[in-house]
Protein backbone atom coordinates (compact mmCIF):
# COMPACT_ATOMS: atom_id res chain seq x y z
CA UNK A 1 0.00 0.00 0.00
CA UNK A 2 1.37 3.11 -0.85
CA UNK A 3 1.61 6.35 1.39
CA UNK A 4 -0.82 8.34 -0.23
CA UNK A 5 -3.10 5.15 0.36
CA UNK A 6 -2.77 4.58 3.39
CA UNK A 7 -2.98 8.12 4.61
CA UNK A 8 -6.29 7.72 2.89
CA UNK A 9 -7.29 5.33 4.95
CA UNK A 10 -5.77 6.46 8.02
CA UNK A 11 -7.56 9.81 7.35
CA UNK A 12 -10.79 8.36 7.24
CA UNK A 13 -10.26 5.90 10.43
CA UNK A 14 -9.08 9.14 12.11
CA UNK A 15 -12.14 11.06 11.11
CA UNK A 16 -14.24 8.13 12.84
CA UNK A 17 -12.39 8.26 16.17
CA UNK A 18 -12.41 11.99 16.47
CA UNK A 19 -16.02 11.88 15.91
CA UNK A 20 -15.81 14.07 12.56
CA UNK A 21 -14.10 16.76 13.92
CA UNK A 22 -12.96 19.32 11.21
CA UNK A 23 -9.90 21.60 10.77
CA UNK A 24 -12.19 24.71 11.80
CA UNK A 25 -13.80 23.38 14.72
CA UNK A 26 -10.45 21.49 15.92
CA UNK A 27 -9.38 25.08 17.27
CA UNK A 28 -12.77 25.30 19.25
CA UNK A 29 -12.04 21.46 20.48
CA UNK A 30 -10.76 20.72 24.47
CA UNK A 31 -8.54 18.02 23.42
CA UNK A 32 -6.18 18.58 20.73
CA UNK A 33 -3.70 15.48 19.17
CA UNK A 34 -0.22 15.03 18.91
CA UNK A 35 1.68 12.42 17.25
CA UNK A 36 5.60 11.68 17.13
CA UNK A 37 7.65 9.52 15.40
CA UNK A 38 9.34 7.56 18.18
CA UNK A 39 8.57 4.53 20.61
CA UNK A 40 7.37 4.71 24.34
CA UNK A 41 10.17 6.12 26.81
CA UNK A 42 12.34 7.36 23.31
CA UNK A 43 13.07 10.98 23.48
CA UNK A 44 10.16 12.50 21.55
CA UNK A 45 7.86 10.73 23.90
CA UNK A 46 9.31 12.28 26.77
CA UNK A 47 9.01 15.61 25.03
CA UNK A 48 5.51 14.96 24.16
CA UNK A 49 4.13 14.07 27.61
CA UNK A 50 6.00 17.00 29.09
CA UNK A 51 4.11 19.13 26.69
CA UNK A 52 1.39 17.42 27.51
CA UNK A 53 1.98 17.78 31.42
CA UNK A 54 1.90 21.55 30.99
CA UNK A 55 -0.93 21.87 29.00
CA UNK A 56 -3.26 20.28 31.19
CA UNK A 57 -1.61 21.54 34.47
CA UNK A 58 -2.06 25.05 33.02
CA UNK A 59 -4.83 25.13 31.32
CA UNK A 60 -8.34 23.39 30.75
CA UNK A 61 -7.02 21.37 27.59
CA UNK A 62 -6.17 18.37 27.35
CA UNK A 63 -3.63 16.49 24.96
CA UNK A 64 -3.68 13.14 23.08
CA UNK A 65 -0.64 11.45 22.41
CA UNK A 66 -0.16 9.15 19.60
CA UNK A 67 3.13 7.04 19.24
CA UNK A 68 4.86 5.69 16.37
CA UNK A 69 2.51 3.50 14.28
CA UNK A 70 -0.58 4.73 15.84
CA UNK A 71 -1.95 6.49 13.33
CA UNK A 72 0.77 5.81 10.21
CA UNK A 73 4.54 5.90 9.59
CA UNK A 74 6.23 9.72 9.35
CA UNK A 75 4.81 10.68 6.04
CA UNK A 76 1.14 10.02 7.63
CA UNK A 77 1.23 12.01 10.66
CA UNK A 78 2.97 15.20 8.81
CA UNK A 79 0.34 14.41 5.96
CA UNK A 80 -2.48 14.66 8.47
CA UNK A 81 -1.05 17.66 10.77
CA UNK A 82 -1.08 19.59 6.94
CA UNK A 83 -4.77 18.31 6.60
CA UNK A 84 -5.76 19.53 10.50
CA UNK A 85 -6.73 16.15 11.46
CA UNK A 86 -3.86 16.89 14.15
CA UNK A 87 -3.17 19.36 16.00
CA UNK A 88 0.43 18.73 17.10
CA UNK A 89 3.27 16.62 14.76
CA UNK A 90 6.83 15.86 16.00
CA UNK A 91 9.27 15.25 13.11
CA UNK A 92 12.61 14.91 12.58
CA UNK A 93 14.46 16.76 9.47
CA UNK A 94 15.33 13.50 8.28
CA UNK A 95 11.77 13.03 7.12
CA UNK A 96 10.91 16.21 6.38
CA UNK A 97 13.99 16.85 4.42
CA UNK A 98 11.81 15.65 1.51
CA UNK A 99 9.02 18.34 1.92
CA UNK A 100 11.58 21.02 3.20
CA UNK A 101 14.76 20.27 1.56
CA UNK A 102 16.98 22.63 4.24
CA UNK A 103 16.04 20.66 6.81
CA UNK A 104 18.39 18.11 5.62
CA UNK A 105 20.95 20.86 7.17
CA UNK A 106 21.41 18.36 9.82
CA UNK A 107 22.94 15.77 8.18
CA UNK A 108 25.88 17.65 6.64
CA UNK A 109 28.63 15.79 9.17
CA UNK A 110 30.83 17.27 11.21
CA UNK A 111 28.93 20.54 10.70
CA UNK A 112 27.32 20.24 14.29
CA UNK A 113 29.61 20.16 17.43
CA UNK A 114 29.50 17.23 19.64
CA UNK A 115 29.82 18.68 22.98
CA UNK A 116 26.52 18.76 24.66
CA UNK A 117 26.70 22.31 26.27
CA UNK A 118 27.52 23.79 22.72
CA UNK A 119 25.18 22.28 20.94
CA UNK A 120 22.13 23.52 23.49
CA UNK A 121 23.82 26.83 23.67
CA UNK A 122 23.30 26.78 19.65
CA UNK A 123 19.87 25.75 19.93
CA UNK A 124 18.76 28.90 22.27
CA UNK A 125 20.90 31.28 20.16
CA UNK A 126 21.31 30.49 16.22
CA UNK A 127 19.52 32.83 14.32
CA UNK A 128 18.75 30.03 12.00
CA UNK A 129 16.97 27.70 14.21
CA UNK A 130 14.66 30.71 16.02
CA UNK A 131 14.09 32.79 13.00
CA UNK A 132 15.30 31.36 9.07
CA UNK A 133 13.45 27.42 9.88
CA UNK A 134 10.54 29.19 10.91
CA UNK A 135 9.74 30.76 7.83
CA UNK A 136 10.43 27.48 5.72
CA UNK A 137 8.13 25.55 7.88
CA UNK A 138 5.51 28.44 7.38
CA UNK A 139 5.56 28.04 3.73
CA UNK A 140 4.39 24.43 4.60
CA UNK A 141 1.59 25.18 6.73
CA UNK A 142 3.15 24.58 9.54
CA UNK A 143 4.37 26.92 12.62
CA UNK A 144 7.20 25.59 14.12
CA UNK A 145 7.54 25.51 17.67
CA UNK A 146 10.69 23.95 18.67
CA UNK A 147 13.29 22.16 17.34
CA UNK A 148 15.83 20.07 20.01
CA UNK A 149 18.35 17.50 20.04
CA UNK A 150 18.08 13.85 20.77
CA UNK A 151 21.44 12.94 21.12
CA UNK A 152 24.84 12.06 19.32
CA UNK A 153 24.48 9.76 15.83
CA UNK A 154 26.03 6.46 16.70
CA UNK A 155 25.95 3.70 14.06
CA UNK A 156 26.00 0.04 14.60
CA UNK A 157 27.73 -2.42 12.34
CA UNK A 158 28.59 -5.81 11.75
CA UNK A 159 32.28 -5.30 12.86
CA UNK A 160 34.39 -2.51 14.20
CA UNK A 161 35.05 0.41 11.82
CA UNK A 162 37.84 3.14 12.42
CA UNK A 163 38.52 4.76 8.64
CA UNK A 164 35.90 5.01 5.69
CA UNK A 165 38.43 2.10 3.68
CA UNK A 166 36.38 0.16 6.42
CA UNK A 167 33.02 1.21 5.21
CA UNK A 168 33.16 -0.08 1.79
CA UNK A 169 30.73 -2.65 0.45
CA UNK A 170 29.30 -2.49 3.88
CA UNK A 171 25.00 -1.86 3.77
CA UNK A 172 23.81 0.33 5.98
CA UNK A 173 19.67 1.09 6.59
CA UNK A 174 19.38 4.70 6.49
CA UNK A 175 15.66 7.12 7.25
CA UNK A 176 14.12 8.30 3.85
CA UNK A 177 16.50 11.59 3.69
CA UNK A 178 18.70 11.72 0.34
CA UNK A 179 21.30 13.98 1.46
CA UNK A 180 21.78 11.29 4.56
CA UNK A 181 22.31 8.29 2.14
CA UNK A 182 24.90 11.11 0.54
CA UNK A 183 26.59 11.72 4.07
CA UNK A 184 27.31 7.13 4.03
CA UNK A 185 28.46 7.04 0.86
CA UNK A 186 30.46 9.84 1.45
CA UNK A 187 31.88 7.73 4.04
CA UNK A 188 32.66 4.78 1.76
CA UNK A 189 29.55 2.58 2.61
CA UNK A 190 26.14 1.52 0.29
CA UNK A 191 23.35 2.95 1.89
CA UNK A 192 19.38 2.08 1.52
CA UNK A 193 16.29 4.52 3.21
CA UNK A 194 13.70 2.33 4.81
CA UNK A 195 11.15 3.62 6.88
CA UNK A 196 11.79 3.83 10.08
CA UNK A 197 9.69 1.38 11.46
CA UNK A 198 10.76 -1.32 9.14
CA UNK A 199 14.76 -0.84 10.35
CA UNK A 200 14.55 -2.16 13.17
CA UNK A 201 13.05 -5.58 11.89
CA UNK A 202 15.38 -5.71 9.04
CA UNK A 203 18.31 -5.66 10.98
CA UNK A 204 17.38 -8.68 13.53
CA UNK A 205 16.35 -10.30 10.14
CA UNK A 206 19.69 -9.66 8.76
CA UNK A 207 21.37 -10.91 11.55
CA UNK A 208 19.36 -14.29 12.33
CA UNK A 209 20.34 -15.04 8.81
CA UNK A 210 24.02 -14.71 9.30
CA UNK A 211 23.93 -12.96 6.19
CA UNK A 212 27.60 -11.89 4.61
CA UNK A 213 26.87 -8.21 5.06
CA UNK A 214 24.58 -7.37 7.70
CA UNK A 215 22.76 -4.06 7.82
CA UNK A 216 24.02 -1.48 10.51
CA UNK A 217 22.36 1.71 10.55
CA UNK A 218 22.16 4.76 12.53
CA UNK A 219 20.56 5.79 15.95
CA UNK A 220 19.54 9.02 18.02
CA UNK A 221 19.86 9.29 21.51
CA UNK A 222 19.44 5.43 22.39
CA UNK A 223 21.37 2.31 21.40
CA UNK A 224 19.46 -1.80 20.86
CA UNK A 225 21.04 -4.26 22.28
CA UNK A 226 20.61 -6.21 18.66
CA UNK A 227 24.01 -3.98 17.93
CA UNK A 228 26.86 -6.03 18.04
CA UNK A 229 29.81 -3.32 17.28
CA UNK A 230 28.59 0.56 18.15
CA UNK A 231 30.92 3.54 16.27
CA UNK A 232 30.82 6.83 17.55
CA UNK A 233 32.03 9.02 14.65
CA UNK A 234 31.35 12.05 16.30
CA UNK A 235 29.90 13.42 12.81
CA UNK A 236 26.38 14.89 14.38
CA UNK A 237 24.01 15.21 16.82
CA UNK A 238 20.51 13.82 15.77
CA UNK A 239 17.99 16.76 15.63
CA UNK A 240 14.10 17.17 15.63
CA UNK A 241 11.31 19.32 15.65
CA UNK A 242 7.70 19.95 17.42
CA UNK A 243 5.23 21.55 15.35
CA UNK A 244 1.20 23.10 14.83
CA UNK A 245 -0.92 22.97 11.99
CA UNK A 246 -0.58 26.83 11.37
CA UNK A 247 -4.27 27.42 10.72
CA UNK A 248 -4.94 25.79 13.75
CA UNK A 249 -2.37 27.79 15.60
CA UNK A 250 -3.66 31.26 14.03
CA UNK A 251 -7.06 30.75 15.20
CA UNK A 252 -5.80 29.94 18.70
CA UNK A 253 -7.02 33.13 21.62
CA UNK A 254 -3.63 35.13 22.21
CA UNK A 255 -4.06 33.47 25.57
CA UNK A 256 -3.83 30.00 24.23
CA UNK A 257 -1.17 30.74 21.70
CA UNK A 258 1.16 31.58 24.40
CA UNK A 259 0.10 28.47 26.52
CA UNK A 260 1.62 26.57 23.76
CA UNK A 261 4.50 28.52 23.45
CA UNK A 262 5.77 28.24 27.08
CA UNK A 263 4.61 24.04 27.25
CA UNK A 264 7.33 24.02 24.27
CA UNK A 265 9.32 25.87 26.33
CA UNK A 266 8.93 23.96 29.48
CA UNK A 267 9.38 20.46 27.54
CA UNK A 268 12.42 22.09 25.80
CA UNK A 269 13.82 22.67 29.40
CA UNK A 270 13.02 19.03 30.68
CA UNK A 271 14.28 17.36 27.73
CA UNK A 272 17.56 18.90 28.07
CA UNK A 273 17.99 17.18 31.31
CA UNK A 274 16.47 13.89 30.38
CA UNK A 275 18.81 13.49 27.57
CA UNK A 276 22.32 14.41 29.56
CA UNK A 277 23.93 11.08 30.17
CA UNK A 278 21.29 9.59 28.39
CA UNK A 279 23.64 7.49 25.48
CA UNK A 280 25.99 6.86 28.12
CA UNK A 281 23.27 4.91 30.36
CA UNK A 282 22.35 2.69 27.66
CA UNK A 283 25.60 2.44 26.71
CA UNK A 284 26.03 0.77 30.03
CA UNK A 285 23.19 -1.19 29.67
CA UNK A 286 24.01 -2.54 26.48
CA UNK A 287 27.42 -3.52 27.52
CA UNK A 288 26.75 -4.92 30.76
CA UNK A 289 24.66 -7.70 29.31
CA UNK A 290 26.88 -9.03 26.45
CA UNK A 291 30.89 -9.49 26.50
CA UNK A 292 30.55 -9.46 22.81
CA UNK A 293 29.62 -5.81 22.15
CA UNK A 294 32.51 -3.24 21.41
CA UNK A 295 32.14 0.30 21.20
CA UNK A 296 34.62 2.02 18.64
CA UNK A 297 35.27 6.21 19.92
CA UNK A 298 37.16 7.50 16.94
CA UNK A 299 40.57 9.15 17.96
CA UNK A 300 41.01 12.78 16.04
CA UNK A 301 43.03 11.55 13.39
CA UNK A 302 40.69 9.02 12.41
CA UNK A 303 37.62 11.61 12.52
CA UNK A 304 39.92 13.76 10.05
CA UNK A 305 39.46 10.89 7.20
CA UNK A 306 35.46 10.82 8.08
CA UNK A 307 35.73 14.69 8.04
CA UNK A 308 37.79 14.82 4.52
CA UNK A 309 35.02 13.95 3.17
CA UNK A 310 32.10 16.21 4.41
CA UNK A 311 32.55 18.76 1.85
CA UNK A 312 31.22 16.84 -0.99
CA UNK A 313 28.10 16.54 1.25
CA UNK A 314 28.23 20.23 1.69
CA UNK A 315 28.37 20.95 -2.01
CA UNK A 316 25.07 18.39 -2.23
CA UNK A 317 23.30 19.92 -0.13
CA UNK A 318 23.36 23.30 -2.13
CA UNK A 319 22.60 21.48 -5.07
CA UNK A 320 19.59 20.25 -3.53
CA UNK A 321 18.72 23.73 -1.88
CA UNK A 322 19.87 26.28 -4.29
CA UNK A 323 20.69 30.10 -3.06
CA UNK A 324 18.83 29.39 0.00
CA UNK A 325 20.16 26.75 1.03
CA UNK A 326 23.57 28.13 0.46
CA UNK A 327 22.87 31.17 2.78
CA UNK A 328 21.21 29.27 5.32
CA UNK A 329 24.27 27.31 6.04
CA UNK A 330 26.55 30.29 6.05
CA UNK A 331 24.24 31.80 8.85
CA UNK A 332 24.42 28.35 10.38
CA UNK A 333 28.21 28.48 10.24
CA UNK A 334 28.25 31.85 11.61
CA UNK A 335 25.62 31.10 14.25
CA UNK A 336 27.98 28.25 15.69
CA UNK A 337 31.23 30.59 15.48
CA UNK A 338 29.31 32.44 17.45
CA UNK A 339 28.56 29.85 20.08
CA UNK A 340 31.73 28.81 20.33
CA UNK A 341 32.98 32.24 20.58
CA UNK A 342 31.15 32.67 23.61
Amino acid sequence: MNSTSKFRKLAGISALAFAGLTAANAVNAANWRYAHEEYEGDVQDVYAYKFKEYIEENSDHTLQVFRFGELGESDDIMEQTQAGILNFVNQSPGFTGSLIPEAQIFFIPYLMPTDMDTVIEFFRESKAINEDFPELYSEQGLELLKMYPEGEMVVTVDEPVTSPEEFNNKKIRVMTNPLLSETYSAFGATPTPLPWGEVYGALQTNMIQGQENPIFWIESGGLYEVSPNLVFTGHGWFTTAMMANQNFYNGLSDEDKKLVQDAADFAFEEIIVHIDGLADEALEKITSKSDEVTVTRLNEEQIEAFRARSPQVEDKFIEMTGDRGKELLEQFKADLEAVKAD
